[in-house]
């Protein structure tokens, strides 16, 4: 019997116990969040897949993994295919999928600590209606199992001062205070870690790619906050950081607090809060009014001080992405051909001698060839591949500094990669270069402005199963909403100050991956171009584009003066910054290029 094999059994005798006939299995932990420590890694634990988003459906007799198109050619790879069936995370409803494999009168288990308001809900009721009861329990019965879990990992947090923020907690409180008090509540839960730690000013330290303090709070409308959290994760200079109007409560202390809110309105998003969380302030009397995070919006649009710290971010990223580009291609001209671990492993060395640097801001994706068709490709997931000469390498990094998050991703040339890599990545470039350029209105979103990156590869009859852009945080997580560019409904307007990332891209499985991707922010458009106000991206990231893998004659005139100029604008930044092979390389690797 297989690990897999042993972990489903273990799962399916406590089921039996339970009487359970089915049991949820997300990947999540008790706050929602894309990256979760090792302890809470209950899905990889039972399927063996690594990816950041995915749900596994245990039943007596079967069990299924769904997950989304970034991981349809990688869970092939990690997931036994005996053991569990494949399926697509939007295209086959869990619940639905669910109703429709077990007979009425079934049992299916839940932790409603790892699951939104709203998908309890939703979920009960498809599954009422085939006759199927859901069933809440926090004994997680993966954690039962789980015999040689990880301790949680529990480092004290760190304190962002004003000269990086912008703005000190107490301000920003009395912000969030008021749009509380504007939807007629008495106070609001805050569960989203990350807009714990935009809202206090603070940092985690748990888990570096994602900068969070992992906690859960209460804001009153008199802006006096309970925040429930591990004391030991606070630093010694907290209190005098934040305020007296903070208070600290351990999370065990949940039912203590909420009673407080009886017959109060507190304001809690069903989309993002864990259900459990908001069953239980209603179970002590509180009344629910449903809303967005008010959090979510003030800290996606970045103050001046935020976007300055952002910018000098982005250069000293260019600078270790630029030497990594140099030395890459002096490897590859010796023959050299490094395997995907290295290649990784050198770039960090150099991003980390960077000012401010703190971590990764996410797993780096080195893929060699083939494997960049897994757009989540993860090297550390079994041995990595060599480079492999006339293919092409895609790495897709990022860097966490104390003024700015970073992201980028390049697609180079490892010798000739042919003529089809070629129209495939000038087709991938066009599609950037049109969201780059766009001009829009004022209330526009980012499901309007999503064809513009695709209408190259649409012609063709090509597409690609991802977004083409997600919000980015500052010292926060690399995938942070509420805005995103992408074919799937967002009806948050793109407003100055909103970074995002532009990353078109194409994968071809068994032969490569390309994607182009910058950060950008939205601002008011520079030039007065009539009487309806509009509002444009400035780049931030100065990274060039290798130009060897282009097909210029697909490319018209405009979109080569684009890309000259781009290239102008990374030399003139960065090529000060550098010295010797590093600036030579970058100055070929920006020279201008003809139609």
């Amino acid at each position: 019997m297989t690990v897999s094999e042993e972990r489903l059994a273990l799962v399916r005798e406590l089921m039996a116990q339970k009487n359970y006939d089915a049991l949820f299995v997300p990947r999540a932990d008790e706050y929602l969040g894309e990256y979760i420590p090792a302890h809470n890694e209950r899905l990889y634990w039972i399927t063996g897949f690594t990816g950041s988003a995915g749900m596994a459906l245990v039943l007596r007799d079967r069990a299924a993994i769904f997950v989304d198109g970034r991981y349809t050619v990688q869970i092939r790879s990690q997931v036994p295919s005996h053991l569990f069936e494949y399926y697509h995370l939007a295209d086959n409803p869990q619940a639905q999928w669910l109703a429709a494999a077990l007979p009425a009168g079934s049992r299916v288990a839940f932790d409603p600590r790892l699951h939104s308001l709203r998908w309890y809900r939703e979920t009960k009721h498809t599954l009422a209606d085939a006759g199927v009861e859901l069933l809440l329990d926090t004994d997680n019965l993966i954690d039962r199992c789980w015999l040689d879990r990880p301790e949680p990992v529990c480092n004290p947090a760190l304190l962002l001062g004003d000269d990086f923020s912008g703005e000190s907690s107490k301000e920003k409180r009395q912000r969030i205070a008021a749009k509380i008090r504007a939807q007629g509540c008495d106070a609001g839960l805050i569960f989203a870690p990350d807009s714990i730690s935009w809202l206090l000013n603070i940092r985690g330290t748990d888990m570096p790619q994602l900068p969070v303090l992992q906690s859960v709070a209460i804001l009153d409308v008199s802006e006096k906050m309970t925040l429930f959290v591990d004391a030991r994760r606070l630093p010694e200079a907290f209190y005098q950081h934040v305020g007296d109007d903070v208070t600290v409560m351990d999370e065990s202390n949940f039912a203590v607090i909420f009673a407080l809110y009886e017959n109060h309105k507190v304001l809690a998003d069903a989309d993002n809060a864990a259900a459990w969380v908001q069953m239980e302030l209603a179970r002590n009397g509180a009344t629910l009014v449903h809303g967005e995070d008010p959090v979510l919006l003030p800290k996606a649009c970045k103050n001046a001080v935020e976007l300055a710290g952002t910018r000098r971010a982005h250069i000293r990223d260019a600078v270790a992405e630029i030497r990594f580009l140099a030395w890459l291609d002096g490897e590859v001209a010796a023959a050299r051909l490094h395997d995907e671990a290295e290649l990784s492993d050198y770039l960090f060395s150099l991003r980390k001698q960077g000012e401010y640097f703190h971590a990764c801001s996410f797993d780096t994706i080195s893929a060699a060839g083939a494997n960049g068709a897994m757009c989540h490709y993860n090297h550390l997931n079994g041995v990595p591949a060599r480079l492999v000469m006339d293919t092409v390498y895609l790495f897709d990094s990022g860097g966490q500094y104390t003024d700015g998050t970073t992201d980028v991703t390049r697609t180079v040339a490892i010798g000739d990669p042919g003529a089809e890599a070629r129209r495939m990545f000038t087709l991938v470039l066009k599609g950037h270069i049109a969201l780059a350029v766009a001009r829009f209105p004022s209330g526009t979103t980012g499901t309007q402005l999503d064809a513009l990156a695709r209408q190259y590869l649409w012609r063709e009859g090509y597409d690609y199963d991802h977004g083409t852009g997600h919000g980015v945080g500052v010292f926060l997580s690399v995938h942070e909403g509420p805005q995103r560019i992408s074919k799937h409904h967002n009806g948050v307007a793109l407003q100055p100050g909103m970074i995002v990332s532009n990353e078109p891209g194409y994968y071809r499985e068994g032969f490569f991956g390309m994607r182009c991707e910058n950060l950008q922010v939205v601002r008011p458009c520079k030039s007065d171009l009539g009487a309806t106000p509009m509002l444009e991206f400035e780049t931030l990231t100065l990274v060039p584009f290798d130009v060897r893998m282009l097909n210029t004659t697909l490319m018209d005139v405009e979109e080569i003066e684009w890309l000259n100029s781009y290239h102008q604008r990374v030399a003139a930044t960065i090529g000060p910054l550098l010295s010797g092979s590093d600036q030579d390389w970058l100055r070929q690797a920006t020279a201008r290029v003809s139609a």
